[in-house]
This record gives C-alpha cells, sequence and structure tokens, in this order.
C-alpha cells in the first residue's frame, strides 16, 4: 500500500528519505520500502513520524486527509 501523505509530509518539508530514515534509525532502502509499502511501518515508526511531523497517526496512514492531531 502507498502512503502519499507520508511521502508527501516529508516533501512539504523539503526532506530526503534519507533525512527521515534518520530520525527513525533506519536505513534509506527500508525507508523508502516504509513509504511505498513493501514493508509495514511499525507502531513505533508511526508514532514517531506523527510527532516529528506534527501530524496526527491517520493523516500519515493515509485514514484522513486532516493532518491535525486530535
Amino acid at each position: 500500500m502507498l502512503f502519499k501523505n507520508l511521502k508527501s509530509a516529508r516533501e512539504d518539508r523539503d526532506l530526503k528519505q534519507k533525512d527521515v530514515a534518520a530520525v527513525l534509525h533506519v536505513s534509506q532502502n527500508t525507508y523508502s520500502q516504509y513509504e511505498t509499502g513493501v514493508i509495514a511501518l511499525t507502531a513505533e515508526a508511526v508514532v514517531r513520524l506523527a510527532d516529528f511531523y506534527g501530524v496526527s497517526t491517520d493523516y500519515l496512514l493515509d485514514r484522513t486527509d486532516n493532518p491535525a492531531p486530535k
């Protein structure tokens, strides 16, 4: 499953995949596979990214178009 909001959040901040991968302590390749849905995001990674971007976990998982956390 492709996560368009995950990619958009990164691109909106002009970050490269390797920058976000460093936040998660994973390789750029692993992060790329998260964005494209090749491998599943862990709950820890989703929460860490939501905190990093200041958005809701539902937004990152494409469950809503509203990025504001509840």
